[in-house]
């Protein structure tokens, strides 16, 4: 897991443009809402590379690979945080409500939901 601090790439009395993500090839783009106390994820991917925007609230997202020790960060609006293959995972809703995007690498979207998705025997929440 790895917490991407971005710039402002243009910014004038309209407002400002910033490139969350450069150079990527992304094949889905999933909106996603968590409510407080509530845990998603608990699992891996092999093949897929995730970045975790959130759009509002807050969320915890936990991290681990095989062997070494969790990470946990604390997101809020604004944030932006990569996990990699291999890198087991899971959120819990810390505001009422916390609404985020995910974009993924490889294959996440539609009907390949599931099919870089491991579930882990042990949870990390």
């Amino acid at each position: 897991m790895k917490k991407i601090n971005y710039k402002i790439a243009f910014s004038d009395k309209r407002g400002k443009i910033v490139d969350l993500i450069e150079k990527e090839k992304i094949h889905a783009i999933t909106y996603i809402t968590i409510k407080k106390n509530a845990v998603r994820g608990n699992h891996y991917h092999k093949k897929t590379i995730q970045w975790n925007y959130v759009l509002s609230g807050k969320l915890k997202l936990i991290s681990q690979f095989k062997g070494k020790k969790k990470k946990s960060i604390l997101m809020k609006k604004g944030d932006l945080v990569f996990t990699e293959p291999w890198e087991s995972h899971a959120l819990v809703g810390v505001s009422d409500e916390c609404e985020f995007l995910v974009f993924t690498k490889g294959p996440r979207g539609g009907k390949e939901y599931e099919s870089d998705t491991y579930r882990l025997k042990e949870k990390l929440i």
